[in-house]
């Protein structure tokens, strides 16, 4: 996929979680990529089962550091983006931080 910043951060979120293996950055055709590995559970199911993309260009969704959601009762994740960095939900309301909420993953 086509490399950013943002991207590179939600990547390394991921990785931190457990969703994926590993990524890397590369060059393909003068561009910067970025190529992520998958992880998947002995019988060959994937580890992320679901993602929803939140936020939009047209329609920003900002919480509060009260109304952080919580996915699947805690065994997904919400990936936000505020002053501090990009985070996961529960590590913003560790900081108690709002921000603005990119995606869900389960």
């Amino acid at each position: 996929m086509p490399a950013s910043k943002l991207k590179g951060e939600i990547l390394r979120v991921l990785k931190a979680e457990g969703f994926i293996g590993a990524y890397e950055k590369s060059e393909a055709a003068g561009h910067p990529t970025l190529k992520v590995q998958l992880r998947y559970i002995n019988d060959g199911q994937p580890v992320i089962t679901g993602m929803r993309r939140i936020s939009r260009p047209g329609k920003r969704v900002y919480v509060g550091k009260h109304e952080m959601p919580k996915i699947m009762a805690g065994m997904g994740l919400a990936i936000v983006s505020n002053s501090k960095g990009v985070m996961t939900d529960q590590a913003s309301r560790r900081a108690n931080l709002g921000g603005e909420v990119l995606c869900h993953i389960w």
